[in-house]
């Protein structure tokens, strides 16, 4: 819901049925807050599905003091107090020092050691006037890192300028959580509703559908220039139709591709 509020996005997502909620860390102090992330939860009836790590530029911040590792542990102890078990993680900036270079070994370890699943998602070059900037290490495409879990967000493949099916045909059961949004492939991440963009995203259900794919599907839209709540609202529930439609029609066709 964002530019609104941790709270805001709680009260639409029952208002419009939602079946659940991933709640972004730091996009607001009561998002950073698990005593208040359980009221809102309690009081709406809308479960926490997964947690968002506080891994992006504009997150750097929340848990002042705190490590990086510590972050994710922290994280985690959220996810498993709020009743998930699913932590997204971006992969590391180049800049920050050891927790890149250890980033593939100290994933696999902090999972192993909460029982939460770092689910790390897919990012894209940072393109400048001057070229591609390397921004992430090991690299903003971890299909090719030893991952167990993977996060794919399908706005970002667009930026890209990958294929979501792709991703998806390589990762096989790796693929563990979904961002479900769209993109035409500009500099900037669109996150355009579901089946807007170049991301053939009805196809891409109806394969991970169809070869037993059961994490979370949630919806990631860009809301900015609906202008008002009933704008928003609207887009939202216009996505979540959209969507629920074609896992429906996904699900009648799996016993052919099965």
């Amino acid at each position: 819901m964002f530019p609104e509020s941790t709270a805001s996005g709680f009260e639409t997502a029952a208002r419009l049925g939602f079946d659940g909620v991933e709640v972004m860390i730091g996009i607001d102090p009561v998002g950073a807050d698990v005593e208040a992330i359980e009221k809102l939860r309690d009081y709406y009836g809308v479960p926490v599905t997964s947690i968002h790590a506080p891994t992006l530029v504009v997150t750097q911040m929340v848990w002042r003091g705190t490590g990086h590792w510590d972050k994710l542990r922290r994280s985690a102890d959220m996810a498993l107090a709020l009743g998930c078990d699913v932590v997204v993680v971006h992969p590391p900036f180049r800049w920050q020092g050891d927790y890149a270079t250890g980033f593939v070994a100290g994933i696999a370890e902090v999972s192993q050691q909460t029982g939460v699943r770092f689910c790390v998602e897919n990012m894209y070059p940072w393109r400048t006037p001057a070229g591609e900037y390397k921004a992430y290490r090991p690299t903003w495409d971890p299909t090719h890192e030893p991952f167990q879990h993977l996060t794919l967000d399908l706005s970002h493949a667009a930026t890209a300028q990958m294929r979501s099916m792709d991703y998806v045909r390589a990762w096989g059961d790796r693929l563990q959580h979904m961002h479900l949004t769209d993109g035409l492939g500009s500099f900037r991440d669109e996150h355009l509703p579901p089946g807007t963009g170049n991301q053939e995203v009805a196809e891409v259900l109806q394969h991970v559908i169809s070869h037993g794919y059961i994490g979370d599907l949630c919806l990631e839209v860009n809301t900015r220039g609906a202008g008002s709540r009933a704008g928003r609202e609207r887009m939202l529930a216009d996505a979540l139709a959209w969507t629920r439609d074609r896992v429906a029609r996904a699900r009648e066709a799996a016993p052919l591709f099965s």
